[in-house]
């Protein structure tokens, strides 16, 4: 089967050709593939980017307001990074409990917020559950460079395109009993406004497959090399002090449908997007990952992603 059809870029020949997937059932991130949702979300106006970009049920999704926001996201990725999964903190972090670094300050933090969860002695205390990092072109340079110029040399693909405005995605988390695709749509639709909102021409960043060995992660990384790697002006490659290659199997023994069930959600979401990854992945040995370059110019976004992702049909009502 062809590569598109695996994702849901487009139907299998034996569905009537150019149709698309019906209305209340698509989604380009595929956690609940089929699944119909009731149109719960809405879209908020233009202007709100400082204040709610989207709902649904007891969940919020907007920026972060004030450093009290943002030690709340990054306590919720110590609790995913450091304790569920297994990344090594350092001294600092282990004491104050929270992943933080010098880029946070100048990002913007998403939150999403469930407004019913409870606290520990029963009554109604907000919890941030979900974030996502948001990293401008003009701040990275205020600092030097973006966080992912550590693994990956981005600065020639950004050099080809001087008249892009380019945003860096990181820092991803999602508390695990909110891995859902309600969460993940909601997250997404908060980048969708943020990209909008600030003109932002191309997105990149780097999305990790756990653990460090990349022999054991052969067949999703030869499936990217061979599949999806990004060519011409969007190429981009690992940093040769730590460079691993990918392709750990020919392409001939790569099994397209095993390879895409192995690949972590987030990856197949930016697959769905239109995303191509970096040539060569990096093994980052703190948090126990290995980490691809994902890289989505907006203008390949086909166009039915973008309007699920305005909130068709009311879907993310604030």
């Amino acid at each position: 089967m062809a590569f598109d059809v695996l994702l849901g870029l487009r139907q299998p020949a034996k569905q009537k050709p150019g149709a698309l997937p019906q209305r209340g059932r698509f989604s380009p991130f595929g956690l609940m593939a089929g699944a119909r949702q009731r149109s719960v979300f809405s879209y908020p106006g233009p202007d709100a980017l400082s204040g709610t970009l989207g709902r649904s049920g007891s969940l919020e999704v907007r920026l972060a307001r004030g450093p009290r926001e943002i030690w709340r996201a990054q306590r919720l990725r110590y609790r995913v990074f450091y304790q569920e999964m297994s990344a090594k903190p350092d001294v600092v972090s282990r004491m104050f409990r929270r992943d933080a670094d010098r880029f946070d300050a100048s990002c913007d933090h998403l939150l999403v917020i469930d407004h019913a969860a409870r606290g520990r002695f029963g009554g109604i205390k907000p919890k941030v559950v979900g974030t996502y990092r948001l990293m401008r072109e003009q701040a990275a340079w205020r600092l030097g460079g973006f966080y992912s110029q550590s693994e990956f040399d981005i600065e020639p693909m950004i050099a080809r395109h001087p008249e892009l405005r380019f945003l860096e995605l990181g820092r991803s988390c999602v508390l695990k009993p909110y891995r859902t695709k309600k969460t993940v749509e909601l997250l997404w639709h908060g980048i969708w406004a943020y990209v909008r909102h600030h003109r932002i021409d191309a997105m990149f960043g780097c999305a990790s497959f756990d653990g460090v060995d990349p022999d054991t992660l052969a067949l999703p990384l030869s499936f990217l090399h061979h599949h999806a790697t990004a060519q011409g002006e969007w190429r981009v490659v690992a940093k040769p002090e730590r460079y691993v290659a990918m392709d750990r199997l020919p392409a001939g023994m790569v099994d397209a449908k095993a390879a895409l069930k192995s690949l972590p959600p987030l990856v197949k979401g930016y697959l769905r997007l239109g995303a191509r990854f970096g040539a060569g992945a990096v093994i980052d040995r703190q948090f126990g990952t290995t980490d691809v370059l994902v890289i989505v110019p907006v203008a390949s976004i086909d166009q039915r992603y973008l309007d699920y992702l305005d909130g068709e049909a009311g879907r993310y009502a604030a």
